[in-house]
């Protein structure tokens, strides 16, 4: 299970914010690569997930789809967060999806590093650019601190069996190489490293790895898909 939500006195690269309007408006800096709106949501986000039946794959939900379920009134104060948190979003010009997500695929090869969302990772982007998310369901996600992570072609071993793969010399082709495959966006947390977990409710705005970024990008993961567990609902942008 993830690490529980932890004050941001313990990590100095979380911002805690009072509403949306400051979560979107707040400035990455002084290494805060994370800003958590934190809420405790009423409602039941499970009776929304229950009512699709069996999710097989990850499935896209939108407010039309949220309406035609029939749904208690617990059911339906759910309903209505999650078209307003849509809303919230579309309003400042950003692109929301809501999933049902019983599962990511996974990276089962044999390759130095897996590349699944399951392992740690950073978002990344051509232009300034950040990722907005909240889980509502079963679990959240986890982040690491930048001094708690480290890039898995920077571990020496890992880093010799990239250049293995690569076949050549450490230079600017390997670097290529690395960035093409998306190795150089995945981490490993140092020894006794403690990863904080994102909690159920809260909107996150996290940092994604991008040319002049000002802060390091926020490192972190999703939670394991547990066999038999009910599928998470989870808001991306």
């Amino acid at each position: 299970m993830p690490a529980p939500f932890t004050p941001p006195s313990e990590h100095a690269c979380i911002k805690i914010v009072g509403s949306f309007e400051e979560l979107v408006s707040t400035p990455f800096a002084n290494g805060v690569n994370a800003l958590c709106w934190p809420r405790t949501l009423p409602g039941d986000f499970q009776e929304i997930v229950d009512r699709l039946g069996v999710v097989e794959e990850i499935t896209g939900l939108d407010e039309d789809s949220l309406r035609a379920l029939t749904l208690s009134p617990a059911g339906q104060t759910a309903r209505e967060i999650l078209i307003e948190d849509l809303r919230l979003l579309r309003e400042h010009e950003l692109a929301p999806e809501l999933n049902c997500i019983p599962g990511y695929p996974k990276d089962d090869g044999a390759g130095p590093v897996p590349t699944d969302v399951y392992s740690f990772h950073a978002d990344s982007a051509n232009v300034m650019a950040d990722t907005f998310l909240c889980s509502y369901t079963v679990s959240s996600s986890e982040g690491l601190r930048p001094e708690d992570a480290v890039r898995c072609s920077d571990v020496p071993e890992t880093r010799a069996k990239l250049l293995q793969e690569y076949g050549g010399v450490d230079d600017d082709g390997f670097k290529v190489f690395l960035n093409e495959n998306f190795y150089d966006l995945h981490y490993v947390a140092k020894s006794g490293a403690q990863p904080y977990g994102f909690g159920l409710g809260n909107m996150w705005r996290i940092t994604t790895d991008y040319p002049g970024s000002p802060v390091p990008p926020c490192v972190h993961r999703a939670p394991p898909t547990v066999p038999g567990q009910p599928p998470r609902l989870l808001l991306i942008s």
